[in-house]
């Protein structure tokens, strides 16, 4: 039986669908918890090749890889990463304050 440990740097850069098959991104990074050593939740980076790209939150939890396809679905919609926080490429946002209104896109 393969193992299930993936190291970080095989994560980055893996694209997220929703469950319609829809692609949100990819992930940019994995945000771990110092004290547990859990992953709390990725980075996803959306947009297009032109336009500017935001860069999402998606709870560690949320997410499920899909062998078939090596990447990684979730039930989160598009609309959900418009509704919840997010940043622009240029924007200075600390990943580490999970204080925004958003709980439920912070695991851990």
């Amino acid at each position: 039986m393969p193992h299930t440990l993936v190291p970080s740097d095989r994560v980055e850069h893996v694209s997220v669908y929703c469950r319609d098959g829809t692609r949100l991104g990819s992930i940019e990074r994995l945000m771990l918890d110092k004290t547990s050593g859990t992953v709390a939740y990725a980075v996803i980076k959306t947009g297009g090749l032109l336009g500017s790209h935001h860069h999402c939150p998606i709870r560690w939890d949320a997410l499920r890889f899909d062998p078939a396809r090596q990447a990684y679905q979730t039930d989160v919609t598009p609309e959900d990463l418009r509704a919840g926080p997010s940043e622009l490429d240029d924007d200075a946002f600390d990943w580490g304050d999970r204080s925004r209104p958003h709980p439920r896109y912070w695991g851990v």
